[in-house]
């Protein structure tokens, strides 16, 4: 937690921010300053709110419910074009018509979506409260519909949140448990063996593979190398996840270079005999205040990534966040440097690397960097990706929410699906367009990708593939007892 208490104290819980389709406000997890409120989001605020006051009588439904209809995100994304000027494909129909928005509902549901990386702790938790997990406990049938669903004892996690939000509340099909490393012990999001329980118990209730989990590497911390045997043999992850900057919340005592080769490839060397292939790394997502983090600069770049991947084709580097610089949006420098040359802060860096170092093994996440950027500067958030897709391939490009922290991802997914390549950046830059929400890229992104990384067949979870399970009659049962979708998010917002 980068934020002092006398800075969280003139800060908004996220939770009561208007309860909107997607969110009116850039939402903050404790690592950076939130912005203040923009005039554009004011302005989808304040015709969001008006707007559902009206349809809601029009349909003969509350506020809140017309709010968790399909109708309702269309509506979204249709005011979020007014406050930009585009951005988002929005049909004439789907704003007002239930049929024609439940249709459009209904055909994207279907599309396979992996999620490679969720979170469960809530930002605001006391590190003291991260205390380990004690069981099992059933899970309300309220929330879940059934008698027995797993649920962790931890306090502040909202862990029954998590399994609604990710998995009832959006088309994720997938989803990849994350964390991070801390300088102290209480410090984890989650230790290694809590994600791997968490795992465990959600393919239980799910009845298939429906929450990979990660384990995180420590560089410098004691035994971290024996930690990677330990988790190997008692564990079986399913990817591993390093943070060069150390501590994310913070100044850190535990910084390290992916080409270190006396520090990092004797770990490099165990993975690989334990048969790893997938190491995601947490870059950029530098506080626009460098004192809230000093010398974390060195560390967050991605200058050491070409020499590990050239000299450990055996993994696959996959770098969070696009290596995206500047949390928690663009300034004023980076969008004119954007809008001269095109190119992004460190993630153009980052496009260039296989073309420059000639390694096949780079990956980008565009995790948070999309979820803020989507929300203050659509046109860049299409230009970051579709440079990803230009320089490191389309196959080489992951989907990632940084979930629950913005809430339900289904608002990202939503705005992934509707986001358009402004055609003056396609002709000036040589942009890729990335196409429809069933474009072979686009589609490639949402699942595809991280489905042949992790060895898993997307038809499988379709409606009557082998992983459909218990999950989808969990889902059915969900809706048709009136499950609507929260609209939350879980942070700190700008007064």
């Amino acid at each position: 937690m980068l934020l002092p208490p006398d800075v969280r104290a003139r800060l908004i819980p996220a939770e009561r921010l208007a309860p909107l389709p997607v969110p009116p406000r850039i939402v903050s997890n404790g690592e950076y300053l939130p912005p203040r409120q923009s005039a554009a989001l004011k302005g989808y605020e304040t015709r969001m709110r008006a707007r559902a006051e009206a349809e809601s009588r029009r349909h003969a439904l509350s506020p809140a419910a017309w709010l968790g209809t399909p109708m309702a995100m269309a509506s979204a994304f249709a005011e979020l074009n007014k406050s930009f000027g585009s951005g988002f494909t929005v049909s004439r129909d789907t704003p007002r018509d239930a049929g024609a928005a439940d249709a459009e509902r209904s055909a994207q549901a279907a599309q396979f979506v992996f999620d490679d990386q969720v979170h469960f702790l809530k930002d605001d938790a006391d590190p003291a409260l991260f205390v380990p997990l004690t069981g099992l406990i059933e899970l309300s049938a309220e929330i879940l519909g059934l008698p027995h669903a797993g649920c962790f004892t931890i306090e502040h996690i909202k862990f029954a949140a998590f399994l609604r939000d990710i998995f009832l509340a959006s088309d994720t099909r997938v989803a990849l448990l994350s964390g991070a490393p801390s300088d102290t012990d209480q410090g984890w999001m989650l230790s290694n063996n809590q994600m791997a329980a968490a795992r465990a118990a959600v393919n239980a209730v799910a009845g298939g593979r429906r929450l990979l989990s990660h384990a995180v590497i420590a560089p410098g911390h004691a035994g971290w190398l024996d930690e990677i045997d330990r988790v190997h043999a008692e564990l079986k992850p399913d990817g591993w996840k390093g943070y060069t900057v150390g501590e994310p919340f913070g100044p850190s005592a535990h910084r390290w270079r992916l080409d270190d080769e006396a520090l990092m490839y004797p770990a490099y060397e165990r993975l690989v005999k334990a048969g790893v292939r997938n190491l995601c790394i947490h870059k950029g997502l530098l506080p626009a205040d460098p004192s809230l983090m000093p010398g974390a600069a060195p560390f967050a770049r991605i200058d050491d990534l070409p020499r590990a991947a050239k000299d450990w084709p055996q993994l696959n580097f996959i770098i969070y966040h696009a290596a995206y610089r500047t949390i928690p949006q663009p300034t004023d420098a980076e969008l004119a440097r954007f809008e001269a040359e095109g190119r992004i802060d460190w993630v153009s860096d980052l496009a260039e690397i296989p073309a420059l170092h000639s390694v096949s093994n780079v990956y980008a996440d565009i995790g948070a960097s999309f979820a803020f950027t989507v929300l203050t500067q659509p046109r860049l958030a299409a230009a970051m990706v579709a440079t990803l897709v230009s320089g490191l391939g389309a196959d080489k490009v992951l989907w990632g929410t940084d979930s629950v922290w913005y809430g339900s991802p289904q608002w990202q997914i939503e705005a992934f699906r509707r986001l358009e390549t402004p055609p003056d950046l396609i002709q000036r830059f040589g942009l890729p367009d990335l196409g429809g929400w069933d474009s072979p890229t686009k589609a490639a992104i949402l699942g595809l990708n991280s489905a042949r990384l992790h060895g898993l067949d997307p038809a499988a979870y379709g409606a009557q593939g082998i992983e459909a399970g218990q999950i989808e009659a969990i889902n059915s049962d969900w809706r048709a007892r009136g499950g609507l979708p929260s609209n939350l998010a879980y942070g700190w917002a700008a007064a």
